[in-house]
């Protein structure tokens, strides 16, 4: 069963501001784009519902929806499951779009590929002991000496930082957004069942039309001045 965001926002009318019409009954009828489609609390408290993915190369929502769920579609659902709201600061950057970021951020290969920060390589002593986590910020001339107790010396050691460019940082933060949640295919009815709970309009107030159709009050003033 395929269900479209579009399909599911309900309508909202207002007031015609088209040039020529006259009557104070005209209405223009759009989608309610600010009745955003979202998963409830209670849906991602349900973490068997959920099961984690890697983004692949330049996968879209729509890529990642028809291999899931064989429905390109159903890429709403994608974002829904990740909370995201915009597509374009919270999904992975195409290659070409990732160059062009760089390119527009850095000006050049050189700064692109200059070196940010120096992060540490992982210390551990002679027993396996970790003594330093790898991916520290530190200076570039860093050490560290600890007591090895396999060994029962005093060590010291150096050259134990990685330079760590400008492009590093910038694929790490791509990298992040790659590792997603989605909806297992099986639990899709669950949360069609749930939409078409939560998206209709609920009864009451002065725009209520019905469960799909709110109107906007009409504010235009009239009058000779």
């Amino acid at each position: 069963m395929s269900i479209t965001y579009f399909q599911q926002l309900p309508n909202f009318e207002y007031n015609s501001r088209l040039p020529g019409e006259e009557s104070i009954g005209d209405y223009t009828t759009v989608k309610n784009f600010f009745r955003r489609i979202k998963l409830s609390d209670n849906t991602f408290a349900q973490t068997s519902m959920f099961a984690k993915f890697d983004i692949v190369g330049d996968q879209r929502p729509d890529n990642v929806a028809y291999e899931v769920y064989e429905d390109p579609s159903l890429d709403w659902l994608i974002l829904a499951a990740n909370n995201i709201l915009n597509v374009y600061t919270e999904w992975p950057l195409t290659q070409q779009d990732f160059h062009n970021y760089l390119m527009d951020k850095y000006g050049s290969h050189e700064e692109i590929y200059a070196v940010k920060e120096y992060r540490t390589q992982r210390v551990t002593d002679s027993l396996g002991k970790i003594i330093l986590m790898e991916g520290k910020v530190v200076p570039q001339n860093f050490s560290i000496t600890f007591y090895d107790s396999g060994r029962k010396t005093e060590e010291t050691r150096t050259t134990i930082t990685d330079e760590y460019t400008n492009y590093d940082y910038e694929q790490s933060l791509q990298n992040d957004k790659r590792s997603i949640f989605i909806v297992k295919p099986q639990y899709l009815q669950v949360i069609f069942d749930e939409m078409e709970n939560e998206i209709p309009y609920k009864e009451g107030g002065t725009q209520y039309v019905s469960p799909t159709l709110k109107r906007a009050e009409d504010i235009r003033l009239y009058g000779s001045y």
